[in-house]
């Protein structure tokens, strides 16, 4: 729905997910101020975040959907809770119930289902089971019903899922383009198997990467972007405050593996969900959102070998077309030219 239209002269972010049945939390309005006081505007607690374009006959426009490709824009910042990609809901009849899952990601997300507490229940196909459910598709899972049809039944559902195709094999000899542009050069301050915060099979082979915020962060490969987070606008040393809380954009690759780009700035990316982009393309400027000492990029790349997410090591091109593996404390130079 468009919000407001007029004309004027003057211009104006791994891993998995593991949970019960999933009921997406209330979003929270943090930013609207100025324009929303301007125009009058009443914004739900749940909006989304507000685009602001001017089309080619000079009029503004203020919307809840994003503008066509090739529109220039600006997004109108509404804080809210981390958006739940994946969602389980029930139909059928109480007696024999059916869950079906909703996949919001866009690319392809493994789920586990298992039950807990069961009494007297008997489930097709039988649980647990694990099921890849394609990009922006509800599939049926499951249904349930009394072994006993003469007594009642009871149970609780436990929902796992990762991202990603599963693929057994860790795929090797991955080679990338460094996630910023040629002409600057920053430290990796924590590399391959950093013992500070690298403590976890996706971040294993994640590397930290010091960046003054607003860096302009390139894709390091050719892919589709899988998801983004953009809202947040605060990060700390605190793991349970902003543990969930940085920026990040997520991209899939051809051969199914995953980059991961984390800690951007607030409202800073530039694709879309769903968008192809290619090797050096700007995607988003660096920040220090999430759990985080200070400003840089964490930067991964993932695949999922079986409802495991899983961190997985590669090689940079180098500006002289050598491949080399990045380390501790070196020195990284961009070698792709930024474009949009």
């Amino acid at each position: 729905m468009e919000l407001q239209r007029f004309s004027t002269d003057s211009a104006s972010l791994d891993q998995g997910l593991r949970l019960a049945i999933t009921v997406p939390g209330a979003h929270l309005v943090a930013l609207l101020a100025g324009l929303v006081a301007g125009l009058g505007l009443a914004i739900p607690a749940s909006a989304d975040n507000i685009y602001k374009y001017q089309d080619k006959d000079g009029i503004w426009h203020f919307t809840d959907r994003a503008p066509d490709e090739g529109q220039q824009f600006e997004t109108v910042f509404m804080q809210k809770e981390a958006e739940t990609r994946i969602s389980l809901r029930r139909e059928g009849t109480d007696a024999n119930p059916v869950y079906l899952l909703f996949n919001d990601f866009w690319g392809p997300v493994e789920v586990e289902l298992s039950l807990f507490d069961a009494n007297n229940v008997i489930s097709e196909p039988e649980l647990p089971a694990r099921f890849v459910v394609p990009h922006q598709k509800e599939q049926a899972l499951v249904g349930l019903g009394a072994l006993d049809p003469r007594r009642g039944f009871s149970y609780r559902i436990q929902l796992s899922s990762v991202p990603g195709q599963p693929i057994p094999q860790r795929i090797r000899n991955v080679v990338l383009a460094p996630p910023f542009p040629a002409g600057e050069s920053y430290p990796v301050s924590q590399g391959f198997q950093g013992t500070n915060t690298h403590d976890s099979p996706d971040s294993e082979f994640a590397l930290d990467i010091v960046m003054p915020v607003g860096t302009s962060i390139l894709a390091a490969r050719d892919g589709v972007v899988m998801d983004i987070e953009e809202d947040f606008n605060q990060g700390g040393e605190n793991q349970e405050k902003f543990g969930d809380k940085a920026n990040h954009v997520r991209i899939l690759h051809e051969d199914g593996t995953m980059t991961v780009y984390a800690h951007l700035d607030l409202a800073s990316v530039t694709v879309r969900r769903g968008g192809r982009v290619t090797a050096g393309q700007r995607i988003a400027r660096s920040g220090n959102t999430g759990f985080s000492s200070g400003p840089h990029l964490h930067f991964a790349l993932q695949q999922n070998i079986g409802m495991e997410l899983v961190s997985l090591p590669f090689s940079f091109e180098g500006a002289n077309g050598a491949l080399f593996t990045p380390q501790e404390h070196q020195i990284l130079e961009g070698t792709r030219e930024g474009h949009y």
